[in-house]
């Protein structure tokens, strides 16, 4: 069987503490068709889009990784939500999200399944009048 990915998730099942943005959201760097002198932005091999790149938090306190970097995919730069007073993070949910699963080496020498995390887009978290998230 020939099972692969991208796929298709929903974040809140992924994501069901949420995620926060821990960083500036940045162009994902195309190594092989960059040199020293010239940085070429990472385009997506599908759409021909520009890929861009933000590390998050995953708000699970039981979280294996806490902190990760998630791509997206867009025509323009994504534009985090604003900053919330007296937080040094910013919440957001990831719209479009597809979750590509692969084998990372390990120093222990036992490669583990690991998981790269696309978007197409940053979506500020709303507040229902009682706290919650909405």
């Amino acid at each position: 069987m020939s099972v692969q990915g991208p796929f298709k998730v929903e974040f809140d099942d992924v994501f069901p503490h949420g995620v926060g943005i821990v960083g500036p959201v940045g162009a994902q760097v195309d190594f092989d068709a960059s040199t020293k002198e010239n940085r070429v932005q990472a385009r997506d091999k599908v759409t021909g889009l520009p890929v861009w790149v933000v590390d998050v938090m995953d708000f699970d306190p039981e979280a294996r990784e806490r902190t990760f970097k998630v791509k997206i995919t867009a025509p323009v730069q994504p534009v985090p939500p604003a900053e919330v007073a007296g937080l040094p993070i910013r919440p957001v949910r990831l719209e479009g999200l597809t979750v590509t699963p692969y084998l990372k080496e390990s120093g222990a020498g036992r490669p583990r399944i690991a998981y790269s995390m696309r978007a197409t887009t940053l979506v500020e978290v709303r507040r229902s009048g009682d706290g919650k998230a909405a």
